[in-house]
C-alpha cells in the first residue's frame, strides 16, 4: 500500500467511524482498530528495509552489532508503544495509554543501560587518575 492508498483508506475509515459511533460504537471502534492494523501491516515491509539500511551503514562504520541491535530495538519499542497508546487513547482509555507509554519508556531505558554504561566507561577512561 502506498501513501495515497493509506490516506484514502484512513479517510474512509474516519467517515465510517463518525457515521457509526453513535449507532454502534463497538463496531465503529473495530473499524479503527482494523484500519490501524492494516496500515501497520502495510508499512512493516518498509520498516524492515529501513532496518537493513541502518544495519548496512553500521557495518560500514564498524559499529558493534550490540549497539546497533539495541538502537533498532529501542526504535521498534517506541513505535509499538506509540501505536498501542494511540489506539487505547482513541478508545477513551487515557490511563491505559499512559501506562503503555510508561512501559515503553521503561523498556527503552532497560535496553539503553549497556550503551549508557559504555559511554560512562569511555568518559571515565579519559579522565586523569588522581
Amino acid at each position: 500500500m502506498d501513501i495515497l492508498q493509506i490516506v484514502i483508506v484512513s479517510i474512509i475509515a474516519s467517515i465510517l467511524f463518525i457515521l457509526l459511533k453513535d449507532v454502534n460504537p463497538t463496531f465503529a471502534f473495530f473499524i479503527v482498530i482494523v484500519v490501524g492494523i492494516m496500515i501497520f501491516a502495510s508499512v512493516i515491509g518498509q520498516i524492515r528495509l529501513i532496518f537493513q539500511v541502518i544495519q548496512s551503514l553500521g557495518d560500514q562504520a564498524n559499529v558493534p552489532g550490540l549497539y546497533l541491535e539495541t538502537i533498532l530495538k529501542i526504535i521498534g519499542i517506541a513505535y509499538i508503544a506509540e501505536l498501542g497508546a494511540s489506539m487505547t487513547q482513541d478508545a477513551g482509555l487515557q490511563s491505559v495509554a499512559k501506562n503503555i507509554e510508561l512501559a515503553g519508556k521503561i523498556f527503552i531505558l532497560l535496553l539503553a543501560i549497556p550503551i549508557i554504561t559504555s559511554v560512562i566507561e569511555a568518559i571515565v577512561s579519559f579522565l586523569p587518575t588522581v
